[in-house]
């Protein structure tokens, strides 16, 4: 039997009749890709990122972070990722807040490589970021406590002894790679 490539409409169409409402599904190709749910882990970077972008966005009154927001990167077949999060630097601020999916290029995405099927084919991921046109991505892995960060300008690598800071796209950000990994005084 050959299977019709899905469009996005109609990835966005069923997705609600999906495993655990679609919340972990992506589109690769045309063809619905089921994620393993993130982990606790996975949640404390995307808390401890949250703050430290809210801090960011509030003193410089720019930008705002979409998470779990939809990348149409590809078409004819559809691809549409899920990263973490999307920055977006222009246009109206929080324009892609309500949006499912969204085909405005962000400025950074964020990807968090906590379970083996987010870790395989992050080469993939990243070059169909860069293709599209996003001008910078992070990987960041809780496991290893390690960043990844590939700009126009370069790739990087940071450690958790190493500070997040020169960053192109977020001018004046700063941020201990260690506090990624942090575990909230609440949740101890």
């Amino acid at each position: 039997m050959i299977q019709v490539a899905m469009t996005v409409e109609q990835f966005l169409d069923q997705r609600g009749e999906m495993p655990e409402c679609g919340q972990w599904a992506e589109l690769h190709a045309g063809v619905p890709v089921f994620l393993e749910p993130p982990d606790v882990d996975h949640g404390t970077v995307v808390l401890n990122l949250s703050k430290a972008l809210s801090s960011y966005f509030h003193s410089t009154d720019m930008g705002y972070a979409c998470f779990d927001l939809g990348l149409h990167v590809g078409r004819q077949p559809d691809t549409v990722y899920f990263p973490a999060v999307s920055v977006f630097l222009k246009g109206p601020r929080f324009a892609e807040s309500d949006q499912a999916v969204t085909v405005t290029v962000p400025e950074l995405v964020i990807e968090v490589l906590s379970t083996p099927d987010r870790q395989q084919g992050v080469e993939q991921r990243l070059a169909q970021y860069q293709t599209w046109g996003v001008p910078a991505v992070w990987l960041i892995n809780q496991k290893t406590k390690t960043v990844q960060l590939f700009e126009e300008r370069g790739s990087r690598n940071l450690d958790a002894e190493m500070m997040l800071e020169d960053i192109a796209s977020l001018p004046g950000f700063r941020m201990p790679v260690i506090e990624l990994f942090a575990i909230p005084d609440w949740a101890r």
